[in-house]
């Protein structure tokens, strides 16, 4: 027993967010530290892979196939569905669904702290809906993607994306984004808020 309880001590240094962005051990959130204790073996497949899901998202960043939004955005849907789905390959969906949920919780934290994102927006209740949606929709491939290669996963879910297939924010040629009536909301009035009055629309849209 002692053994085990060191073994998942190690591998909490070494596991990841579903962000899919590297992290120290001192900047998971207690929410992930939980979730690796339970799924250690998990949190050991996620570490080990991870460097190779982040190089595709950065490539796909950099040559700019989608967005630029890292927020809300086509880029951002990207990120969730590209590494829950890539990470499938190797953990099982309910393990990385619980590991998405945990994630959401550390963004509610984050807002409730005042506490920017990876990317310096506050979080919001929205993101989260985005997220865990498009999450969902990642592992629902889980059967498929496990007979692919890491490149056919990257042209799949950009396809994906393109063809309607995730959710993403609302916003107008300027990047601003909007309520269901059309109008631009603004960041000024709704600073501190959980609930703003974003809408998701599908991803061709």
């Amino acid at each position: 027993m002692k053994c085990k309880f060191i073994y998942c001590l190690l591998v909490l240094f070494f596991t990841i967010s579903a962000s899919a962005q590297t992290k120290s051990f001192h900047n998971l959130s207690k929410y992930e530290k939980c979730w690796a204790i339970w799924h250690p073996f998990a949190a050991k497949k996620i570490k080990k892979h991870q460097g190779e899901m982040y190089a595709v998202y950065k490539e796909v960043k950099q040559q700019h196939l989608l967005d630029t939004f890292e927020n809300g955005g086509k880029l951002d849907a990207f990120r969730h569905t590209f590494a829950m789905a890539y990470f499938s390959k190797y953990v099982k969906a309910h393990k990385l669904r619980k590991l998405g949920k945990a994630h959401e919780k550390a963004n509610h934290w984050q807002f409730l702290h005042s506490l920017s994102d990876e990317d310096g927006e506050l979080s919001d209740s929205l993101s989260s809906v985005m997220d865990l949606k498009n999450n969902d929709i990642a592992l629902s491939l889980s059967e498929e993607v496990k007979k692919l290669s890491i490149e056919e996963i990257k042209q799949k879910i950009i396809s994906l994306i393109k063809n309607g297939g995730v959710f993403i924010m609302k916003r107008n040629a300027q990047g601003k984004y909007l309520d269901w009536d059309g109008n631009v909301i603004p960041t000024e009035k709704i600073k501190g808020i959980w609930n703003i009055p974003k809408c998701l629309v599908k991803s061709n849209e």
